[in-house]
């Protein structure tokens, strides 16, 4: 089985795979996220297999008062939790796509110090923008979500840093696949069994609120 590549650690301090794990060992929670097209189910695989997390995937639906409540309610998991998740996403597209997050700082803030609380950490996931700019096209993504590919990993670099103010953050680099001809959405190789999520759905769709979100490009 292949190790974890090296990681990036507050963006300048770097280590090897044998850390990484070790790091993830000790966590009792990891908030997992990544720009769109970055693939996490390897890790997420990994963090279940080998460390015992019980893995789930956060719903896009949020709740219009208090969209971070569903998330709070997973860090009431007794167990070691690695959550596939959408929150630094929201910070992120939602400025992009809409102009306004459903999230607001103040309430991402919170929610990355009950994370350190539970003695957790963000895992964010990158990928160099000329592999996700091939994926996505490859997937029949428009010339709209191409062009904001750079804008997103500049909005979730940025992001990043301003949480890791109140919570830890690793940056974890995008293993590439184990077959070197494989195409943009390959399978993962031997010994890296993709892992079913359960997707946690935590409320109905409702109007969303404005939220004072920095805006990291023009809007569409």
């Amino acid at each position: 089985m292949s190790s974890l590549h090296p990681i990036r650690v507050a963006p300048e301090r770097r280590e090897d795979g044998m850390k990484l794990q070790h790091a993830f060992a000790q966590r009792r929670t990891l908030i997992v996220e990544g720009c769109d097209g970055v693939r996490r189910d390897g890790l997420l695989s990994r963090l279940a297999d080998r460390h015992g997390f019980a893995v789930t995937r956060a719903s896009p639906d949020l709740p219009h008062l208090d969209p971070v409540r569903p998330y709070r309610e997973l860090l009431q998991h007794e167990g070691s939790l690695a959550v596939d998740a959408g929150l630094v996403g929201e910070l992120v597209y939602g400025p992009l796509r809409r102009g306004h997050s459903r999230v607001t700082w103040i309430q991402a803030f919170d929610f990355a110090e009950a994370v350190a609380e539970r003695d957790g950490l963000f895992v964010h996931v990158t990928a160099p923008a000329a592999v996700l700019e091939d994926r996505l096209a490859a997937r029949g993504a428009g010339a709209a979500d191409l062009a904001e590919i750079d804008a997103a990993l500049t909005g979730f670099d940025q992001a990043f840093r301003t949480l890791a103010q109140h919570a830890p953050v690793v940056t974890v680099d995008e293993e590439p696949p184990t077959d070197p001809d494989a195409g943009p959405d390959a399978e993962p190789g031997p010994g890296e069994t993709p892992v079913t999520l359960e997707t946690a759905s935590f409320a109905r769709r409702l109007p969303r609120i404005r939220s004072p979100v920095r805006r990291y490009a023009g809007n569409r």
